[in-house]
């Protein structure tokens, strides 16, 4: 089919063309198929609580070096993030901060 008109493509244009356009179609169907696999193998549905099941170290929340958050540290960010006041941010620490010396002992019975 290329050389039905003007015996040869057109000087070797067609060829180069070709050859050009295969590279490209290659190139799209590589690059689709590596972000599929990469999207379908990170997690699962959100909120499944099971985080960068195929990619060790991935968490959705970023990286959290010192190991699981503590509930100070996520009190800290969601204040830092705007999502709770002054108030309600001193009121939760002190609960949290009271709560990590272990319940008060009970009165001992009175005999």
């Amino acid at each position: 089919m290329w050389f039905w008109y003007g015996h040869g493509g057109g000087g070797g244009w067609g060829w180069f063309a070709a050859t050009v356009g295969m590279v490209l179609f290659w190139a799209l169907v590589i690059t689709v198929g590596v972000l599929l696999f990469r999207a379908l193998s990170r997690s699962g549905p959100a909120g499944d609580g099971e985080p960068g099941r195929g990619h060790p170290g991935w968490h959705p929340e970023g990286p959290s070096p010192g190991g699981p958050p503590d509930a100070e540290r996520i009190l800290a960010e969601r204040y830092a993030r705007g999502e709770i006041e002054d108030e309600e941010y001193q009121r939760r620490l002190a609960v949290l901060r009271s709560s990590r010396a272990g319940p008060a002992a009970p009165d001992a019975p009175k005999p």
